[in-house]
């Protein structure tokens, strides 16, 4: 059941607010955060990089570790793969649940690029020889099959997709199926680094990903209040300091945009948006 929060909407209501009401906003608790850039490998190093407390590290791993994974499917893994299953595995850590009975929401703008610019460039040139291995690979839910495999997770799972939207429509979806089941969902967000003539058309040059456990009810800390509002208010941006890594990515730029609001390095409210005229109003209350 859905908690409703009657505090006015960060202090200011448009009409579309007023007129649903109370009874549309979601209020969730966040339970567990994971996140993973190359110089930011985790929630705690992109946190502090967010409120300008250090720069990009240095010693940081190239690749996710992705320790959810079994050594083999690692190896064999697509970067989409590996970096889902590390900001999902952070994020189940850090809200001390074990993955097998979460459902989870995974969403993605593109999918697996590199795969994806194989299988055009192998169509075009010589479409007896593409692999059925990569095509597999290729799906937009291939990262949900392999993390609900590696967790053995036997809860529902669904990979979201709303082009410049996805962030926020991944997280729409993963907030209400928590609230309307009551039980905590893991939402992971994600995007590799385009390659070849797509690159062109997507101009993503950096792999970005991010995890939340959404609980229901809102009573843990930090807590997310969303409401749904139409496309009159303009899209918070990410913050100046991770400017250059958002710049080419709008899931990347709406992720870091929510994920400085939790990092207390930028104002607890945030306007994302969620489908085409339809906007996230967003408040954190840590």
């Amino acid at each position: 059941m859905a908690v409703l929060s009657e505090k006015p909407w960060c202090g200011a209501r448009t009409a579309t607010d007023a007129d649903a009401g109370p009874q549309s906003r979601l209020t969730l608790g966040i339970a567990g955060i994971g996140a993973w850039t190359q110089g930011a490998p985790d929630w705690p190093s992109l946190g502090a990089r967010l409120r300008g407390e250090s720069g990009w590290r240095e010693d940081a791993p190239v690749k996710p570790a992705a320790g959810m994974l079994p050594p083999g499917e690692r190896r064999r893994a697509p970067d989409s793969v590996l970096l889902a299953a590390e900001v999902a595995g952070q994020a189940c850590t850090a809200a001390r649940r074990e993955p097998a009975g979460l459902p989870c929401v995974f969403a993605s703008t593109h999918g697996e690029l590199s795969i994806t610019d194989y299988m055009c460039a192998t169509l075009a040139s010589a479409p007896h020889e593409l692999s059925p291995t990569k095509f597999h690979k290729s799906v937009h839910n291939a990262p949900a099959g392999y993390w609900t495999i590696a967790a053995q997770c036997t809860a529902g799972s669904s990979a979201v997709t709303g082009y410049h939207a996805s962030f926020g429509a991944g997280l729409l979806e993963a907030a209400a199926l928590a609230l309307a089941d009551g039980t905590p969902v893991l939402f992971a967000a994600y995007d590799v680094a385009s390659c070849g003539p797509l690159a062109e058309m997507t101009r993503t040059t950096r792999a970005f990903g991010a995890a939340l456990v959404l609980s229901p009810g809102g009573t843990a800390l930090p807590q997310l209040s969303i409401a749904m509002r139409d496309s009159g208010a303009p899209v918070t941006p990410a913050p100046a300091c991770v400017a250059e890594l958002a710049k080419d990515n709008p899931l990347t730029a709406h992720a870091l945009a929510l994920l400085a609001a939790l990092a207390g390095a930028a104002s607890p409210c945030l306007t994302l948006p969620a489908a085409s005229g339809l906007m996230l109003g967003m408040e954190i209350r840590a």
